[in-house]
Parts: structure tokens; sequence; C-alpha cells
């Protein structure tokens, strides 16, 4: 007898902290949503809000984001079994992943190193190229330090972390250095992984870095056939969500139509 999800939203115990969850239920594909560094769930409401109650729609602040605890460790291994936890706890298994910036990379990472727990990943806006080194890092300190009186403001709006200038940065940091380090993992990915980009600018970025950033994808594109290009939008990497939440739940929609034999 197969049980339907039931819809919840609570508090979920992981290592040190608890992770606020949110669970639609229902029968429909299971998609996880993955946030930005500093993002809470709500950026994707209205993505959710286009793809309807025909999906079963799992959100979850990730550690001091959001209504979520702060902890003694905000590292990417953490994000990792952070995600690891909620699908356990909400007996989600293979779901769609649909992660934008920061979610983005944990997504491919989790698709490189469970391809049999994974239906495939939707990746907004994120790509495999960063700030590295010591004039990398500096330059994300100085950013962060000087933004340092606008994240308790920032965090309430969903915009920042419970964290210091100097946890950001550190957050920040080590993602560059792991998303500069990525292009063999998207090399050999087994799973479809579309993505749909912004063509404009983020906030620390100048002189069309971004733009310049996406084009790192081309030959990885060229030599993995699981990896796609769905869609490439006007909005900024910012406002990605919010203004283009149409070809980003459309792009949900097409994977899920694709990956519904393996089911």
């Amino acid at each position: 007898m197969t049980v339907t999800p039931s819809p919840w939203t609570g508090m979920l115990a992981v290592d040190d902290t608890e992770l606020y969850v949110s669970d639609t239920g229902g029968t429909g594909r299971p998609v996880v949503y993955l946030n930005g560094a500093y993002a809470d769930q709500s950026h994707w409401r209205r993505v959710i809000a286009e793809l309807g109650p025909g999906f079963r729609h799992i959100t979850y602040d990730e550690r001091a984001r959001g209504k979520s605890q702060r902890s003694r460790d905000y590292s990417f291994e953490a994000a990792l079994r952070d995600l690891d936890a909620v699908l356990i706890a909400r007996g989600v298994q293979r779901p769609l992943l649909a992660g934008w910036s920061y979610g983005g990379i944990l997504a491919w990472h989790w698709t490189d190193r469970h391809p049999d727990r994974v239906q495939g990943s939707v990746i907004v806006d994120a790509f495999p190229v960063g700030l590295t080194g010591t004039e990398g890092h500096e330059r994300i300190r100085k950013l962060f330090r000087r933004m340092r009186l606008f994240f308790p403001i920032a965090a309430r709006l969903g915009l920042a972390a419970k964290m210091s200038a100097d946890q950001h940065a550190d957050v920040n940091i080590e993602l560059n250095e792991i998303a500069a380090a990525s292009g063999p993992v998207l090399q050999r990915l087994t799973r479809p992984v579309w993505f749909v980009m912004a063509t404009g600018d983020s906030l620390g970025s100048k002189d069309g870095e971004m733009e310049q950033g996406r084009t790192v994808l081309e030959p990885l594109l060229a030599a993995n056939p699981h990896l796609r290009i769905s869609a490439k939008v006007a909005s900024n990497h910012s406002k990605i969500l919010s203004k283009d939440s149409p070809a980003v739940a459309q792009t949900i929609r097409e994977l899920a139509d694709l990956t519904s034999a393996d089911l």
C-alpha cells in the first residue's frame, strides 16, 4: 500500500543545528530546491507557483539562513549533509534538484556523488568559475567587510545569513574555490543537468565577469551530452528567480517529462 506524503513544515535537527523545512506533500514528482549562498527558501515561491500543485515541492533554509538555526559548521560538506538529512527525513527518493547559484553548485556535486539518488538537476545561473588564490580571497573579504552593517537588515529580508562578515566571506571563498575546480565534475556527470542562465552580473562582480564566466560551460557542454543550456534569460544573477520564474519552471517541467520513464 502506497502512503501519500502529507504536507509538513517544521524544524529538522542536523548535527548541531536545526533546519526549517517545508514539504507540500502529495503524489507529484518531488522537487528539492537549493538556495543561493545567503538566501532563504522564499526566493523560490514564484517558481513553485508557476509549477503548481502537480509537483511535490520541498524547500528548506540552510544553516543560519532564514528560520534555520546557527551552527559551528558552514562548510560546503555540511551543506551536502543537510541535503542528505532532508531527503532522508522526508522519505524522498530520486528527486529532481533545482539549485540557484550556491545551490546549483551543490546540486551538481550531489548529482556527481549520488547519481542513483537523483533524477536530474536544474542549475540556475551557476557555472564552474570563481575568484581564487590570495588576490581573489582578499577581494571577497573586502566586499563582505564593507557590507557588514547591512547584514542584520538583509538577513531579515532573506538576503543574508545570521553570520559575521568574516563567516559570510569564508562561505564565499570556499564556494569560489569549489566552483573553479568543478570542470571535471561536470564533465563526468551521468544524469541530466540542465542550465538556465542569466545575462547580467551579481553583487561583487564587475566588467562583465559573470558573462565571461558563463563561457566556461561551452567546452563542457560539447564534451558531455547530459549537460544542456535549456534557457538563457534577460535578467541578472540576483533577479533570475523572480523575473524569469516561468523559464526556470518550464525547464523543471521539461526535465521531469524527460526523466519520467526512469521512475
